[in-house]
């Protein structure tokens, strides 16, 4: 008989079911039996049994008014971040990134073939956007997601394009590999790479990598509106940015 792999071995369907509770309450605070029964389609006596064991577990808090995370959750998430090397300098580069240029900055790191935000800071003239830290983008549409990809190994990055939906967030997203393999081109040839309005309407963003000798660590960005990033500014002082705060990082990251 052969060994169940991770991709083919059979899953728990408790642990999906308690899973999907705390993706639930992440997404919508604090909700009764009732509505986590109706809006995850499971009778009240299975989420009830499930919540029961999260409560034990310190994971969910029980009031009287419905259920909610705990904050062991802000301990696991700090631990973590921690276990990325260097936060403290990422941190350091990523809010001064953001007040030099007064826009946001993301530092992003490739996990399950997206763009995993792990900092995020806001200068004095941000326009808010819907990221936060630990949420996931696409690659293929953001200046994070492509500045990665364009430096993963050639089997990674092909498996990762593969799995591209190439939803169309806007009429400037890649719609295909060929596309999307011509931009991660220009992101090598560049040393940054660019999202002109193609995850969000109205939003431009340029990142770069942030490298080791045998693999790509990340990306650190910013990301405006395209009345402040224009051509000349992105492919100019803004790159520049990011550059220079990406080299900061990896010279920390190879000394340290």
């Amino acid at each position: 008989m052969s060994t169940p792999t991770e991709e083919t071995g059979r899953r728990i369907r408790g642990v999906k079911i308690a899973f999907s509770i705390v993706d639930l309450l992440q997404d919508e605070n604090k909700q009764t039996l009732t509505d986590i029964s109706n809006e995850l389609g499971h009778s009240k006596s299975t989420v009830h049994s499930h919540l029961k064991t999260l409560v034990d577990e310190e994971i969910l808090v029980s009031e009287a008014d419905g259920y909610r995370l705990s904050l062991r959750i802000l301990d696991m998430a700090k631990h973590v971040r921690d276990q990325v090397g260097n936060y403290d300098v990422i941190e350091k580069e990523v809010n001064e990134l953001a007040a030099e240029t007064g826009e946001i900055a993301h530092f992003g790191i490739e996990e399950y073939g997206r763009v995993s935000y792990l900092c995020k800071a806001r200068g004095s003239r941000a326009v808010e956007t819907a990221s936060r830290v630990g949420t996931q983008q696409p690659m293929y549409s953001t200046s994070l997601g492509k500045t990665i990809l364009a430096h993963l190994p050639g089997e990674r990055q092909a498996e990762i394009v593969e799995q591209c939906s190439f939803e169309q967030h806007t009429p400037n997203t890649p719609s295909n590999p060929d596309e999307l393999y011509a931009e991660l081109e220009a992101t090598l040839e560049r040393g940054y790479g660019i999202d002109d309005e193609e995850n969000i309407q109205g939003l431009r963003c340029v990142a770069a990598p942030v490298k080791s000798e045998q693999s790509v660590l990340g990306a650190i960005s910013i990301s405006g509106p395209t009345s402040r990033f224009t051509e000349n500014r992105l492919h100019g002082e803004l790159s520049e940015h990011v550059c220079r705060a990406a080299n900061v990082v990896e010279l920390n990251t190879k000394f340290s």
